[in-house]
């Protein structure tokens, strides 16, 4: 009973000696059943790899979309990832499931808890849970604006005109709403939008309710547990409101709960910070995240092709560390969201900043601000399709070329340490939806574009189209990394010395090139028996013990 120890001291800390708080939590782990293989805790290893999705990514006419994704996923992703992150399938008044309405039901235009569970029968499943904030048109808050017992401060609010200069914004928006209680006006504090509501974890009742979803998710199948916006999550007026220490020990406490319960669920923090802020999340490497969004790789990976240049890349690559073996970075390219600047900078200048806005908006794309401390705005993200990024969709470039630029792009994704996640899209070699983004008036939604089955099926069943040609080449090198233990999680990784186009990714039994260029570039083989495992396309063979890496080409090779 360490972990409860642990916990008691951390709910003192953020709440005071409160019994009947203590007691609920008791109550809670009480009651709780879990699924059997969420009792005992297995290492990460390279077969570990998540696809990101919506759950209703695939449509099909009078079929529930849950059922149509699990039937997709198992007909085409079994045996190629292990796991799933369903994006927010609740009940949801805006922001593509993020303003959550009932924590506790399944979007009924989605499909139902069996359908997810049978999913959960398949794959690991990944949960958001979305607590920094609830929405403005939900059940909770319903409760609050009523001023009903127990939930007079379920969020929060701030009295007359405090400075809230301090607080770090991540959007262009007003920070507080206001709204009409029966107790009368009260001035909300909405973080992301208005039909987003804080919740007031200053509360211990919001603490213990919260935990309560938490474990439910647990039940009901979620082997990782998404810590949406956790940054954000304690408020205090005078501060930045940003990384607080109750918000670090609210996720310790997390952790050490489910360590009692369920030792084999795994936490992640989404936290679009600069690089040094997003690993703090780690903790001590034993008592808050098991994983981190590793942020930084989007714009880098990115900075790195449209520079032809692995400098920067190589260099940030080289500095990640661990602090223990409990730990992974969750390495991904492209997802729901855009493409984050803000973990980019301190890395890249501001100068090499502004040139991935422009390339952005030259290719198609659009920009988010978010508001400084002084009234500024600054880039915080671009919101476009990652193939679009790589690949100017008016260039004129052949296809071919495209499709290779992104192979490689998606290989250093699968080479380096950690955990993969690939969104949906990117499988599938989608191009950007900017009639979407524009006809919803959300630049996020030009990558969300949703499919028709039938169409996705039969593009990826004709050899040749741009579906079918990325699909195929993400399957190769899925295919290798899972068969190789060098890929694990917990296998070294060194960032070797290469010309300037060239990256290379030492895992110790496995070499992993990816040219940066548009130009064939040599690479000298270091001794030992090396022998190709996954080359895109063909590379042609060398006497002087020398790699030919073809444009945007990707070469792996096994030693022994």
């Amino acid at each position: 009973m360490g972990a409860m120890k642990h916990t008691t001291a951390l709910v003192k800390y953020l709440y005071g000696d409160l019994p009947e708080v203590q007691q609920a939590i008791g109550d809670l782990l009480k009651k709780t059943v879990v699924p059997a293989r969420t009792k005992t805790k297995s290492p990460l290893t390279q077969k570990d790899c998540m696809v990101i999705t919506y759950g209703d990514q695939v449509r099909e006419p009078g079929v529930a979309p849950l059922q149509s994704l699990g039937g997709f996923l198992r007909g085409r992703l079994r045996g190629l990832v292990s796991a799933v992150h369903i994006l927010p399938f609740y009940p949801s008044s805006s922001d593509d499931g993020f303003a959550v309405m009932d924590y506790l039901a399944v979007d009924p235009s989605l499909g139902t808890w069996e359908d997810i569970e049978a999913l959960a029968g398949s794959f690991d499943l990944m949960f958001d849970a979305v607590l920094n904030h609830a929405s403005a048109q939900g059940t909770w808050f319903r409760k609050f604006l009523l001023q009903e017992p127990g939930w007079e401060t379920a969020f929060v609010t701030v009295e007359e005109s405090p400075d809230l200069s301090a607080v770090v914004r991540p959007r262009a928006l007003p920070l507080l709403t206001d709204f009409q209680t029966v107790a009368g006006l009260r001035h909300v504090w909405t973080t992301f939008s208005a039909d987003q509501a804080d919740i007031n974890f200053a509360d211990p009742r919001m603490f213990v309710r919260v935990l309560e979803v938490l474990l439910k998710y647990i039940s009901r199948g979620a082997r990782f547990l998404r810590l949406d916006a956790i940054a954000f999550l304690w408020k205090t007026v005078g501060t930045p409101s940003i990384h607080l220490e109750q918000t670090h020990a609210v996720i310790q406490a997390w952790r050490a709960l489910f360590e009692e319960v369920a030792p084999g669920v795994r936490l992640i923090t989404e936290t679009n910070v600069p690089h040094v802020d997003n690993i703090s999340y780690f903790g001590n490497g034993h008592n808050e995240a098991h994983l981190v969004y590793n942020f930084a790789l989007p714009p880098l990976v990115l900075h790195a092709f449209l520079t032809g240049s692995s400098k920067k890349l190589g260099a940030w690559a080289s500095s990640l560390e661990l602090p223990s073996g409990d730990t992974a970075f969750f390495n991904f390219l492209a997802s729901h969201d855009g493409i984050g600047l803000n973990p980019a900078r301190g890395i890249l200048s501001g100068e090499e900043i502004e040139v991935l806005v422009r390339v952005a908006i030259d290719h198609g794309g659009f920009v988010s601000y978010k508001t400084n401390p002084d009234g500024s705005r600054s880039p915080y993200e671009l919101n476009i399709n990652y193939f679009d990024a790589l690949s100017d969709p008016a260039g004129g470039e052949p296809d071919d070329l495209q499709v290779a630029r992104f192979l490689a792009a998606h290989s250093i994704l699968l080479a380096l340490r950690g955990v993969p996640g690939i969104y949906f899209h990117s499988l599938f070699g989608s191009r950007g939806d900017r009639a979407g983004a524009e006809a919803s008036g959300i630049h996020r939604r030009i990558n969300r574009e949703k499919l028709g089955l039938a169409p996705l099926d039969r593009e990826l069943a004709t050899p040749g189209t741009l579906r079918a040609k990325v699909f195929s080449g993400l399957k190769i090198l899925l295919q290798a990394r899972a068969l190789h233990p060098a890929f694990s999680p917990a296998a070294p990784q060194t960032i070797l010395p290469a010309p300037d186009g060239l990256f290379v990714v030492d895992r110790g039994d496995v070499l992993c090139l990816a040219n940066l260029t548009p130009d064939v570039l040599d690479y000298p083989t270091p001794p030992g028996r090396w022998t190709p495992l996954a080359q895109l396309p063909a590379i042609e063979p060398r006497g002087d013990r020398s790699l030919r890496v073809p444009a945007h080409g990707v070469v792996w090779l096994a030693n022994g």
